[in-house]
């Protein structure tokens, strides 16, 4: 992939030298093959490019296209080639000369504005108009790519990283209060409600599923992208709804491994990852799909539940021998906890983050992998809410509501047989969990550690619950409408898009999931409920589709699910005392105390004095984690 730039001065001043070079030096340390700049008048774009796909190899970027009249710099990879080739007619002995770049130009240039929604694969591009005198951009619909701006006093410029626009003299470095608030306030994994804005009060980025659009005039932003539940799909059979999961997986699958590098796959033990990896293994005749799995420290003990397994290594084992052509790579980094890796992570992502359960183990598997020169990486990571979607209780509850008594009744008998669980259990459960309001204790709810104070200067509880969300944690109990939430609000997009964008930048290795495919999540949106929950069998599709591409221990596992990064509270034990006394230090620091509640704080430090393995995903591990990166992150900017 690639870091891009570029300033447009929409007054028509000229681009001063001194600025572009800034930044394109913000990417001097990123591993490129090329990089490269076009300028012209009042308008600069830049490119430092990593050849990943066969077509990129000595691709010129930018690229200027006389005949037209257009520009383009673009951090982009195109997998619905065929079909927009048969689309634009480009003739046969031309396609394979057209890099994924001029491909997006030719769909501009038919398209104009509408062209993202043409385009299927991962990408960030900015077009110049040299005719219409705008400038052109957009994202691709779940922010796999990351495209931040500026706009002061008739100048905008773009960046794939943050570094890029505060390099710019006229930018400054002002926090944004409000994301702070949100990163603080909110109890999920994503940073803020609002996908425009990042920590700096100066600096945007482009959301997920958006383009926009820069004239004289000023700016425009347009979602041209909007997920829903489609107009359900009738097979006559179910082995029709199943085969064609098949192609539309196996072909989306199949467009994420074109690399003229080793390719290369993530692998746990579970449905999702396997999937994709049985199905990349499979179409790679006569070649090698490099995976690469996590595994715990070797003294480490399981202490999670019976229903969780937090060493994958015996299931992985099994898919592995069940595809000759999967060269496996177990990642430990022993050295490595979530302690350690905080100012690593700060320095990529260039602002706070959550995720810190998984942080040494992902980056030592981009690391892995680029060592030995794997150009993709495939995932599942989208496939909870796609390919192995069907929550049986969630079903059932859906049944009962429909008065679909018949269904219902066949349902908890196929259920009760399957799972050895009473047929009276599994009603009450259904009834329970499902169809009475949920209680919550008050030891599931997420504590509130955002200092009262900064909550109501910013209102960030208020912008909270406008959104959906409970500062405290409170979830819908219907399965349904979370995964409705997963596609139509795109806050949840943007974490994975980003940390997968500066991973790639800064090691190589590309991120794909098939999972996220916006084919296959159409498809899975597509089809009817009773192909995910069916005959008692939960995650029904995906364990269909996939006989005889996985063993069935890991088929028809119902039983267990892996955890990764169960381990993190047990590496960092050694250095225990020396995370408690920056805790200590950090809560009685002035400014964290305006940002942050001084007695939640403290009382979660007490909570978490004596180190223990089963800490790891406690709320009190989670509060004091978040904050000792939110506290990094104020003193690294000195």
């Amino acid at each position: 992939m690639s870091a891009i730039a570029g300033i447009l001065h929409q007054n028509n001043d000229p681009v001063p030298y001194q600025h572009s070079e800034g930044m394109m030096q913000a990417f001097r340390n990123f591993p490129v093959d090329q990089t490269a700049v076009w300028s012209k008048e009042h308008i600069f774009l830049g490119c430092c490019l990593q050849w990943i796909t066969p077509e990129s190899i000595h691709e010129l970027l930018p690229f200027y296209d006389y005949e037209r009249g257009l520009a383009i710099t673009a951090d982009a990879i195109i997998d619905n080639r065929g079909e927009l080739f048969e689309r634009l007619q480009v003739h046969k002995d031309d396609q394979q000369k057209i890099s994924d770049s001029q491909l997006v130009l030719l769909a501009y240039f038919k398209w104009g504005e509408e062209c993202p929604a043409y385009l299927v694969g991962d990408f960030a591009f900015m077009v110049w108009d040299e005719r219409n005198n705008k400038l052109f951009g957009a994202r691709d619909f779940s922010g796999t790519r990351t495209l931040y701006y500026t706009s002061q006093n008739e100048r905008f410029a773009f960046s794939t990283t943050v570094s890029g626009l505060l390099s710019l003299p006229y930018i400054n470095d002002d926090l944004n209060l409000q994301w702070i608030a949100e990163f603080i306030a909110n109890p999920g994994m994503f940073e803020s409600v609002d996908t425009s804005a990042t920590v700096y009060k100066e600096v945007f980025q482009l959301a997920p599923s958006h383009s926009i659009t820069v004239t004289a005039g000023g700016i425009k932003l347009k979602r041209y992208c909007t997920l829903n539940e489609r107009n359900k799909l009738r097979l006559k059979k179910d082995d029709e709804y199943i085969e064609g999961f098949q192609d539309v997986f196996q072909s989306a699958i199949q467009s994420k491994l074109r690399t003229f590098k080793k390719k290369g796959a993530h692998l746990s033990g579970g449905l999702d990852s396997g999937s994709v990896a049985a199905f990349a293994g499979k179409s790679l005749i006569g070649e090698q799909l490099h995976t690469f799995s996590f595994v715990p420290v070797h003294d480490f003990e399981d202490w999670t539940h019976k229903s969780r397994i937090a060493n994958e290594r015996p299931y992985i084992e099994s898919t592995l021998q069940y595809h000759s052509n999967l060269s496996p790579n177990y990642v430990s980094v022993s050295e490595r906890n979530p302690y350690t890796e905080i100012d690593e992570w700060l320095h990529t992502l260039e602002m706070p983050y959550k995720f810190f359960e998984n942080t040494y183990w992902l980056r030592g598997i981009y690391q892995k992998a680029a060592e030995m020169n794997v150009g993709v990486l495939l995932n599942g990571q989208r496939g909870n809410w796609t390919v192995s979607w069907g929550p049986s209780i969630d079903y059932y509850a859906r049944l009962i509501k429909r008065m679909k008594w018949l269904k219902f009744y066949q349902e908890v008998q196929a259920y009760s047989r399957r799972s050895g669980i009473g047929r009276k259990r599994i009603v009450s459960v259904v009834v329970n969990r499902k169809l009475m309001p949920t209680t919550y204790k008050k030891e599931d709810l997420f504590p509130i550690f955002i200092n009262r104070n900064f909550a109501k200067e910013t209102g960030v509880f208020e912008r909270l619950r406008m959104n959906g969300i409970d500062p405290a944690g409170k979830m819908s109990s219907d399965a349904y409408k979370v995964r409705q939430n997963q596609f139509q609000q795109l806050y949840y997009w943007n974490t994975t898009g980003t940390y997968g964008a500066k991973m790639a930048l800064r090691y190589g290795p590309v991120q794909r999931d098939p999972t996220d495919d916006l084919r296959v999540i159409r498809y899975c949106l597509s089809i009817p409920d009773d192909q995910f929950v069916r005959k008692g069998m939960d995650r029904a599709l995906i364990r269909r589709a996939v006989k005889g591409y996985l063993p069935d221990n890991i088929r028809l596992n119902d039983e267990t699910r892996g955890v990764q990064g169960a381990d993190g509270v047990h590496r960092m034990m050694p250095a225990w005392e020396q995370f408690t006394d920056e805790i200590e230090k950090m809560i009685e620091n002035p400014l964290i105390q305006e940002l942050l509640n001084k007695e939640v704080l403290t009382d979660a430090l007490a909570k978490i004095k004596h180190p223990d393995a089963s800490l790891a995903f406690e709320y009190e591990m989670k509060i004091l984690m978040r904050s000792l990166i939110l506290h990094r992150f104020l003193i690294g900017r000195g």
